[in-house]
């Protein structure tokens, strides 16, 4: 009967990987197919960005909010509700003939991956309450949350070459419904009822809409002009809902986002890390996908096989080295010797040319940027919640991948009104369309790259590790 019981909990983990692995490759499967929903929809090259971003803002700012509607009305419920509202939002993507309804659909699909994956990570923590069993878990459940996004760009480049980009998102269709039959029969009925029963809507509501607001402020800056009327005011805005969230997060009884845990160094540190770390992440799959098919006429299919050995790279040292790395050298020294390759990565990405080739302009930096995603991302949770209560940990976690979330689509945002300002500077002044797009694409390259660099000062330099035993 144990036996029997101890096979169900690992087979609905694996239903839990296959949901979590659906979500978090729409993160970046997107990237490889931009040029063609940007020429089959019409986008300019910085309205481009809300693809990318309407679904990381959303999933980012609705993350915690999940994990509490989880403990709320039961964790198995909110886990399908949040599959079946993915799935759904993936055909109206796939379905997608306007710019506005994809990034509706885009947006709506981003709540509906927060609900599930924030729910799944607390049925990990309930199915597995044994501290190996759950180390073991976890370390699964890991490695499918920060390795499966790298998988995106080489799964987008096969879907949009072989088909074209619609394929991108009805992939998900045949795994959503079969994660939701599985869940029926695998994943625990019980619900372990939270001990918080106010639910934090507003603070949910005030730190999405005050990072869209800021999201799109930065978008339009460059049409709008930096310091109009309309871009000040925006941005002005955001402040103000930012400076209401904290407000509330102050107040209320069950907040997102405790406040308090901010007065722990490791914690503070290391979301400002996730911040500056994302930042220079998401720009690198965007950017580096678009400098490869415009600049380099690559096909998607072409794209996607030149991300394999960064994801291998990543994929050999999140399941097999991370740990030991960790273990060996301690956790703020090999996450800054991490986020040092990924600096360097983006440095080298700084300097390619108009008329690059794959094996000395683009292998090199992709190798790096490898490397050092792989070494980074689990001593970045480990620094997160390293001097945190042990009720606390999981809470922590997802704070620091909500900051990894909300920095990636303010660094996109930024970095890509970066690129376009500089190609269009580059155009004005007679460059040729092929030597502005590079242009642009270096200078936020390099801004990435420094981006990366002070998280690397920081968590060399920053972080201060009091427990050990996480090591």
């Amino acid at each position: 009967m144990e036996r029997a019981k101890n096979r169900t909990r690992w087979l609905a983990l694996i239903v839990l990987c296959m949901g979590t692995l659906m979500i978090v490759l729409d993160t970046t499967i997107v990237n490889v197919a931009l040029p063609s929903i940007k020429s089959s929809l019409g986008f300019s090259d910085t309205t481009l960005a809300w693809v990318v971003n309407a679904y990381a803002l959303t999933y980012a700012g609705f993350l915690l909010l999940g994990g509490r509607l989880g403990d709320l009305f039961g964790q198995r419920r909110f886990f399908m509700l949040g599959i079946v509202l993915f799935t759904i939002c993936s055909l109206a993507c796939g379905l997608a003939d306007s710019q506005a309804f994809l990034i509706t659909a885009r947006a709506l699909q981003g709540i509906g991956g927060a609900i599930a994956s924030a729910v799944a990570l607390s049925l990990v923590m309930n199915m597995f309450p044994e501290a190996g069993e759950r180390a073991k878990a976890m370390g699964v459940f890991g490695f499918v949350a920060a390795g499966g996004g790298s998988v995106g760009a080489f799964l987008g480049g096969i879907l949009t070459g072989a088909f074209n980009w619609h394929w991108i998102f009805l992939v998900n269709l045949p795994i959503g419904i079969a994660v939701l039959i599985l869940s029926l029969y695998l994943l625990p009925s019980e619900h372990v009822r939270s001990k918080h029963l106010h639910l934090d809507l507003w603070g949910a509501l005030t730190v999405t809409a005050s990072l869209m607001l800021a999201v799109y402020a930065i978008v339009g800056g460059n049409a709008a002009g930096w310091f109009s009327i309309q871009t000040i005011g925006e941005l002005a805005m955001a402040v103000v809902l930012m400076i209401a969230f904290l407000w509330i997060e102050s107040r209320v009884r069950a907040p997102l986002m405790p406040l308090s845990l901010w007065r722990i160094r490791s914690v503070a540190i290391s979301n400002i890390v996730a911040i500056l770390w994302s930042a220079s992440m998401f720009s690198w799959f965007f950017l580096s996908a678009l400098y490869m098919q415009l600049v380099l006429q690559y096909t998607p299919l072409q794209v996607g096989l030149a991300f394999i050995p960064a994801n291998l790279i990543m994929a050999i040292f999140s399941i097999w080295l991370s740990a030991k790395v960790v273990h060996r050298f301690g956790i703020k020294h090999s996450l800054a010797v991490g986020l040092s390759f990924c600096a360097a990565g983006l440095l080298l990405f700084a300097r390619v040319p108009s008329v690059g080739s794959f094996l000395f302009d683009v292998l090199p930096p992709m190798i790096l940027m490898g490397f050092g995603a792989g070494i980074s991302f689990n001593p970045m949770l480990l620094a997160a919640m390293n001097d945190v209560p042990e009720n606390e940990s999981g809470l922590a976690s997802g704070i620091v991948n909500t900051s990894f979330m909300m920095g990636g689509s303010l660094g996109l945002a930024i970095l890509a009104s970066i690129a376009s300002a500089e190609t269009a500077h580059l155009v004005s002044v007679g460059a040729t369309q092929v030597i502005a797009l590079t242009g642009g694409y270096d200078l936020a390259f390099l801004a990435g790259g420094l981006s990366a660099a002070c998280a690397a000062a920081l968590s060399g330099f920053g972080l201060y590790i009091r427990k050990h035993a996480a090591h």
